[in-house]
């Protein structure tokens, strides 16, 4: 298949359990983004919910834009890069055309930044992707959800629900973070992050 496609993969754990968690909001964006090309994530035989389309904007008026392979992981987040390298191989995409969406809890709420490759963080999912990519040359779409308020475990925080003002916002949020996952597509990460890291 062509190196044209993009591979979005939406950091999280499967699920009912985990599916309203912050560690989950890179699927959710994920979800998002399947909408809006008109697709339904599907399990497959590559360890993912996996559906594809073309992003309705590109650089050309009147053309198709890009096109994107979305999925999301039908195991858990320390288990990500397995199924990753299985979609790039498949669909044919290099490294340099994934995208994690993932939480980052070094970012408050409602901030999206984007980079190219860089440190895990901690994140096990990243960590996950790296190790098997055999390289931290791809691209990140981070998710703001804050810090853990006081002493709680910052695992135990990302795995559980918003709060309730959060959940008001969070629509808005995950739309955002699709946008952005867009710009960076269409435009570029430089374009991307003039336009969403002033927020």
């Amino acid at each position: 298949m062509s190196n044209e496609a993009w591979l979005v993969f939406g950091l999280g754990n499967p699920g009912p359990k985990y599916e309203t968690t912050r560690h989950n909001i890179g699927q959710m964006v994920v979800s998002e983004l399947a909408s809006r090309v008109g697709s339904t994530l599907t399990r497959t035989k590559l360890r993912s919910h996996v559906g594809t389309g073309r992003l309705s904007a590109g650089r050309v008026p009147g053309l198709p834009g890009p096109r994107v392979v979305l999925a999301t992981s039908t195991g858990y987040m320390n288990e990500s890069g397995g199924p990753v390298r299985a979609l790039a191989d498949f669909y044919g995409i290099t490294t340099d055309r994934i995208i994690a969406v993932h939480d980052d809890v070094d970012l408050p709420f409602d901030a999206i930044r984007a980079k190219l490759g860089g440190g895990e963080g901690g994140h096990n999912g990243l960590r996950s992707m790296t190790s098997v990519l055999g390289t931290k040359s791809y691209l990140r779409v981070r998710a703001g959800v804050g810090r853990p308020p006081g002493r709680q475990d910052t695992a135990d925080y990302v795995l559980r629900p918003f709060s309730k003002d959060e959940r008001t916002t969070l629509p808005i949020f995950i739309s955002d973070l699709a946008d952005a996952v867009e710009e960076l597509i269409i435009n570029g990460l430089t374009d991307m992050q003039q336009k969403f890291h002033s927020r």
